[in-house]
């Protein structure tokens, strides 16, 4: 296949800070270095709160504002996400917006049917997990639908328009071996199996800090006290709670320090807090109230290019007594000095059966021994045995065992922390790096273009104007 060099437009619905948003801005710049043009349209950019490359110029970005809110008093989020992303296609479809070759589209796949019919063009679609299993919290195979009867009735139209849009996608990327066996098992109507194409990240932005250099902001997380770093964003489904309660526990496994710099701490770094989102809000309350059940000391901290202001909930140390140092919205230089600090002695990844993870190839990529849980992407990414090839710990989401396995890491010896660096930055290297993934990604888009001019079968018309029925039902039962 030719290396033809590609307009690709990226469709995501929401730049802010997170996990789907870092793959969504490596992949585009990994594209970009390959020499491909690359242009992210989005509904919603807050130069404040985003990754830099979205706000420095190294990527075009197009931020389409709706007319729909997020959510009216805290619901209704899925049926606004839809409503928004389809008027970001009407923007998209209008006769003064530019062509392109491919659309890759992730999170929403709403717009999908729309982009082909009115665009005539071919979309790739990346699932980082089917949207109809997120609603009720952390996934679990086999359990039954949570929420009452009247939210089931509002999901089952917003969950039909998901597969049915899915479906009309012409290649379908997976972001794990996890992923795709739910996808298969969730979307029995699809009978395309996704190719998996592991999330990747960008080297470069992982080297060390020179935390003698005058930034207050990495002055003021730095520290020299032994410290167990966890990245993740503050939802509950996240269960960062699962750090604060073995790190309790591992406190009073360890000798007593009569000095407070040499007492380990616990560093929660939170990407994309917003107090416009309750779960974000009560997760952190819950934090804070987990902590001072156990005793634990804590500060809350955001970096000055933070457009998030800190919430009204007093600190009870400082930041360099503090238990727990609580990082809301960390900008991409703290997250390199606290990974690349000689004083981090691991990276705890707490949520179960996460689709991927890329925090653990944060962590290995620094040469971080992991902790995560023994389930979903981190099984894919992460080795725990054999000994002679780990790369981090892999284990049940239970404190006690948790703060056995944080005992078996601050005790580890000087070399072989050495070597299961050695092993960790190689396998992060290897597998996960952004030149991997955007030469799969690149693979992946040519296939899909070369497929050709777009056809219009009857059936599309009728699952377009099934479409435009059940969204139209949703919003009746909203009036």
């Amino acid at each position: 296949m030719t290396s033809r060099k590609l307009r690709i437009a990226f469709v995501h619905p929401d730049l802010g800070i997170g996990g789907a948003e870092r793959l969504v801005v490596d992949a585009a710049l990994g594209l970009q270095k390959l020499g491909h043009e690359v242009v992210i349209y989005t509904s919603h950019h807050d130069p404040g709160h985003c990754f830099e490359e979205t706000r420095d110029g190294t990527l075009h970005v197009h931020a389409i504002i709706p007319p729909f809110p997020r959510a009216i008093k805290g619901k209704l989020h899925v049926l606004f996400s839809h409503a928004r992303q389809l008027h970001l296609t009407r923007h998209l479809l209008s006769s003064s917006a530019p062509s392109y070759d491919v659309y890759f589209v992730d999170l929403l796949p709403t717009c999908i049917p729309f982009l082909r019919l009115g665009a005539h063009t071919r979309v790739l679609y990346y699932c980082h997990f089917p949207d109809k299993l997120m609603s009720g919290g952390a996934y679990v195979e086999g359990a039954r639908p949570q929420g009452s009867l009247l939210k089931r009735i509002y999901r089952l139209p917003m969950d039909i328009v998901e597969e049915l849009a899915t479906r009309q996608a012409d290649t379908i990327l997976v972001n794990s071996n996890f992923t795709k066996g739910v996808f298969k098992r969730h979307f029995p109507s699809i009978k395309a199996t996704p190719r998996v194409v592991y999330p990747g990240i960008n080297l470069v932005t992982y080297a060390p800090i020179d935390v003698r250099r005058e930034d207050p902001d990495i002055s003021s997380i730095s520290s020299d006290r032994p410290t167990l770093l966890s990245v993740n964003r503050f939802e509950h489904k996240k269960n960062a709670a699962l750090a604060v309660e073995s790190f309790a526990l591992l406190k009073s496994k360890l000798p007593p320090m009569q000095s407070t710099s040499h007492k380990t701490r616990l560093v929660l770094a939170a990407g994309g807090y917003d107090p416009r989102l309750l779960d974000n809000v009560k997760t952190l309350q819950s934090l804070l109230d987990g902590a001072k059940a156990r005793g634990l000391t804590y500060a809350i901290t955001t970096p000055s290019t933070s457009t998030v202001a800190l919430p009204s909930l007093p600190s009870t140390a400082s930041a360099n007594e503090a238990d727990i140092l609580i990082l809301l919205n960390f900008s991409t230089a703290q997250r390199s000095a606290l990974l690349t600090s000689p004083s981090t002695q691991a990276l705890l990844y707490t949520p179960t059966n996460e689709h991927f993870g890329i925090g653990p190839v944060e962590g290995m990529v620094c040469g971080l021994p992991v902790l995560a849980c023994n389930s979903g992407g981190p099984t894919e990414s992460v080795v725990d045995e054999p000994a002679s090839e780990r790369t981090g710990w892999l284990r049940r989401p239970d404190p006690e065992v948790w703060a056995e396995a944080l005992l078996e890491i601050v005790n580890l010896a000087k070399d072989e922390r050495a070597r299961l660096a050695e092993r960790a930055i190689r396998r992060a290297k290897d597998m996960f790096g952004m030149e991997a993934m955007a030469r799969d990604l690149e693979r992946a888009l040519q296939e899909t273009v070369a497929m050709g001019p777009v056809p219009t079968p009857a059936s599309v018309w009728f699952a377009l104007a099934l479409l435009i029925v059940l969204v139209a039902y949703v919003v009746t039962l909203t009036l």
